[in-house]
């Protein structure tokens, strides 16, 4: 069916917590750069619970310009539901997902386009590098060492999510209904064509950072959990190991009775490593069946919406409200 409004050639997502200094200026500069790039596009802002006053501003941005639409969350959802939900809600035959603070500068769009129209579904900025503090850089370093050895596929090194995809890319990732989506991993997992630009990231235009410490170990935590599902099966593998140096402790026993040694103690040792390797066994056998419950059961809603602005008619309503893929 053809939908009632004219569907734009390109959508740019922003999420937005508390980004009063920056909203206006970050929409100026989209519009200018999409005008210039794009036949038409629209802007969505999707804020997440913001207290500052990004919300006034955002619906004075909605009545000057028609193209700037603004979804309102009933509350903070986190890094991973929010963005996720607004790339779900755009109709442009491309989509963009950045950030508000201008860390993601807007002066790649035309660039992501010419990929896009070459040929690749998903172009991502892949930072060259990033200021960051020693504690911030090792935090980063850990999560992503975790996400290379035990994550379901590979991991791109300075690849923060910001990117443009493909309309086929966010109704196929959208229909996976994922309730924690790690989207910078789903892309890499879906396989579509994907191409790479390096880019410099600059420092951020106003306002304090979101990502604290606390909040980019909650994200690796749930990337982790949400994109390294094999790590459930670990205990498996711990089993199969502890159980095998059980069984050597075992061996060694008769050899240390001929030679006088510490029989007893071996043998207890075996005793514990054994017990220890089958609760181990239990405990990966437990993993796989979350597991299996995990991938059966994805249907909660990203978010839950209270307003939404600028939408055409044919795009609003209860469905977008409590959906997780577009309505």
């Amino acid at each position: 069916m053809t939908p009632a409004h004219d569907t734009p050639e390109l959508s740019v997502v922003i999420p937005c917590f508390n980004e009063a200094q920056n909203v206006a200026a970050i929409c100026a500069a989209v519009t200018a750069e999409a005008t210039g790039h794009a036949e038409s596009h629209e802007i969505i802002l999707i804020d997440n619970g913001s207290t500052d006053g990004t919300r006034t501003i955002m619906r004075n941005l909605c009545a000057a310009d028609p193209r700037i639409r603004v979804i309102l969350n009933n509350r903070n959802y986190g890094q991973m539901r929010s963005p996720t939900y607004g790339l779900y809600q755009a109709e442009g035959r491309a989509v963009i997902g950045m950030c508000a603070d201008f860390q993601d500068p807007p002066a790649l769009i035309g660039e992501f386009l010419r990929k896009w129209r070459g040929g690749a579904q998903v172009v991502l900025g892949q930072r060259r590098s990033e200021k960051a503090s020693p504690l911030l850089r090792a935090v980063r370093h850990i999560g992503y060492g975790f996400l290379a050895r035990f994550g379901d596929y590979p991991v791109i090194p300075g690849a923060t999510g910001f990117g443009l995809f493909d309309r086929e890319v966010v109704d196929t990732l959208a229909a996976w209904n994922e309730p924690e989506p790690f989207f910078r991993g789903m892309v890499v997992e879906s396989g579509f064509r994907l191409a790479l630009i390096p880019f410099d990231r600059p420092e951020r235009a106003a306002g304090e950072s979101k990502n604290g410490i606390a909040a980019l170990a909650s994200f690796a935590l749930s990337g982790l959990a949400g994109s390294a599902k094999s790590l459930l099966r670990l205990p498996l593998f711990l089993s199969l190991y502890v159980g095998l140096l059980a069984l050597a402790l075992l061996i060694a026993a008769p050899v240390a009775l001929i030679v006088d040694g510490p029989v007893w103690v071996l043998l207890a040792l075996a005793l514990c490593f054994g017990l220890f390797a089958m609760l181990l066994l239990f405990l990966g056998l437990i993993g796989e069946q979350v597991r299996m419950l995990a991938e059966r059961s994805r249907n909660v809603p990203l978010v839950i919406e209270q307003e939404r602005i600028n939408f055409p008619v044919d795009r609003a309503g209860p469905a977008a409200r409590t959906l997780i893929r577009r309505p």
